[in-house]
């Protein structure tokens, strides 16, 4: 793929200064677009745009389902939520030329206001499906894109095993079969997918289908359910996988261009794979979880303005697309719980380019069913220097104890499956779910 290639799926590349973060998103950009021979429809992960998903946890129809928002890069939740008093004091100390001015926070929450881009989602909040958790991180402090997602997607500190936490949360399920964990846009597994339990990949709903030739339907399905039926090695697994899960999948596949409403979201890289996603979850095929990436969140420069800049750009897009998502979702709203994580968060001070390097503590949102919304969860260490962690604000709540409440939470059937999801990990109690 060439370089304007990957623009135009993925949008201008920004240079952020940041050659680990650069470094992780050229090597995704160049395994786009492989694929075996012959199959539309092919075990693996996706990328659309900035924004990449995996759909895992298969279950019964008619069940919840949960989307893992990543927002990859070190999205600042210094800015996504911002608190308000004497730490918004030291705030603006800290960034005198890029700091959220507290008059123009929005929600009632007397200790954090949000930035006010995410307008269009202050309706969910006064309504209590939308909240947020603070100072949420990692275990130890890790400032390093690639180690720091590596992390985030194993969720099992210390282990060897190349074992995604979406992947254990699927392998739970002893019968799960590919349709049960389906990504769109590329074939390329993230972390968070890697291992032994099935996956299906496609580019987009309508690709999850093996293409015919000629004018007998189903003949390439056939064609490749004999020539692959005696071979025993991975590969053979895998294409014999995805012709069973296409075949299952078909009316999915055939209803694509009426059910995805990519005219429905505002432009951006989320239009297509939160249309994607919604129709995927309309669909009731089973889906549990579904994990998005949307990503461009290294701001060591430039993160602008309360009213204008990459900062407020970002956001703006995020709030307008998630309204647009639960519109589009119609009567399955009442069933998708939205949550989003990042590897890290940005230093409270900033740079002299107008940005902010690599932090820690870090927020999470949290939008949708079950949610106990309008409010700020968990413990706050403050902004005084006496304490932050190494300039930094400090992690409180490990983001594993959020993942695992709004998990445990949703699907109640995986409540004794704890030590399988996040070996060795005992969650706190965050209270941000209903």
């Amino acid at each position: 793929m060439s370089t304007h290639d990957a623009e135009a799926t993925l949008g201008p590349i920004k240079l952020c200064g940041c050659p680990d973060f650069t470094r992780t998103r050229m090597s995704r950009r160049r395994l786009l677009g492989t694929a075996a021979a012959g199959a539309g429809a092919l075990v693996g992960a996706q990328m659309v745009g900035d924004a990449f998903m995996q759909v895992a946890y298969g279950g019964t129809p008619g069940g919840n389902v949960v989307v893992v928002m990543s927002l990859r890069g070190g999205a600042d939740g210094l800015s996504m939520v911002v608190p308000r008093g004497v730490d918004h004091d030291h705030l603006a100390d800290w960034r005198p030329t890029i700091f959220v001015p507290e008059s123009t926070l929005l929600g009632a929450d007397p200790r954090f206001g949000l930035h006010p881009a995410l307008g269009d989602l202050l309706p969910m909040w006064n309504a209590g499906t939308f909240g947020a958790v603070h100072a949420v991180g990692l275990a130890a402090p890790n400032r390093s894109h690639f180690e720091a997602m590596e992390e985030v997607e194993d969720a099992d500190p210390g282990s060897t095993a190349r074992v995604g936490w979406i992947n254990r949360l699927i392998g739970i399920d002893p019968g799960a079969s590919p349709q049960d964990a389906v990504s769109l846009g590329s074939t390329l597994l993230p972390t968070a997918m890697v291992g032994p339990a099935p996956a299906l990949g496609a580019y987009r709903v309508a690709d999850l289908t093996v293409a015919d030739v000629g004018t007998t339907p189903g003949a390439r399905r056939t064609s490749l359910r004999t020539m692959w039926s005696r071979d025993d090695s991975v590969l053979g697994d895998g294409v014999r996988l995805a012709v069973q899960s296409t075949s299952a999948l078909a009316s999915l596949v055939n209803s694509a261009p009426d059910t995805v409403h990519v005219d429905a979201y505002p432009e951006g890289p989320l239009a297509e794979v939160l249309a994607n996603t919604a129709a995927l979850i309309r669909a009731d095929v089973g889906t549990r979880v579904v994990a998005v990436d949307y990503g461009d969140w290294d701001m060591h420069e430039g993160v602008g303005l309360v009213d204008g800049g990459w900062m407020f750009d970002h956001l703006r897009h995020f709030a307008a697309a998630m309204k647009a998502f639960f519109t589009d979702l119609g009567s399955s709203a009442s069933r998708v719980t939205v949550v989003t994580i990042s590897e890290f968060g940005r230093r409270l001070e900033e740079n002299g380019d107008g940005g902010l390097d690599h932090g820690y503590g870090n927020a999470m949102l949290l939008l949708g069913a079950g949610v106990s919304g309008g409010e700020v969860h968990g413990a706050w260490p403050g902004l005084a220097a006496a304490d932050l962690e190494d300039g930094d604000l400090a992690m409180r709540q490990d983001f594993r104890s959020v993942l695992w409440e709004v998990m445990s939470h949703r699907f109640p059937d995986i409540s004794g499956s704890r030590a399988q999801l996040f070996p060795g990990f005992t969650p706190e109690n965050v209270g941000a779910m209903t």
